[in-house]
């Protein structure tokens, strides 16, 4: 069975990183739920409004927001308890991580793309 991440932070916008993480982890193999409050659907999937959206388990987060709005929805992830929160570059902050700490999440710093084998340049920016 297929895990499942939720990409909080995914995009439409195929340069950023929220929509090269949709890509890569679908090519992965893994169940992608992107969450996006403003998004009905990325790279043809159904985006959700919340975690708290996202149906069943959720093995991993990875984060592509600024740490003031992650830190804002780290309650409700560690509601859903995944496995590992991945916060990408640019993503966490020492304040940030001290609160998933508190809230028990099991925190990577590190490109959640490169992690599964693959490199964000080999998603096309068009």
């Amino acid at each position: 069975m297929a895990k499942t991440i939720a990409i909080i932070g995914a995009s439409n916008d195929r340069r950023k990183y929220g929509n090269k993480a949709v890509r890569a982890f679908a090519e992965g193999g893994w169940k992608v739920c992107p969450v996006n409050a403003n998004e009905d659907e990325i790279e043809g999937l159904q985006c959700y409004r919340s975690i708290a959206d996202v149906p069943g388990p959720i093995d991993r987060v990875a984060m592509y927001v600024p740490p003031g709005v992650g830190k804002r929805l780290l309650p409700d992830i560690a509601a859903r308890a995944p496995t590992e929160v991945f916060f990408n570059p640019g993503s966490e902050d020492e304040n940030l991580l001290r609160t998933a700490k508190i809230l028990g999440l099991n925190t990577v710093q590190a490109c959640s793309i490169v992690d599964i084998g693959r490199r964000p340049d080999m998603y096309p920016d068009e």
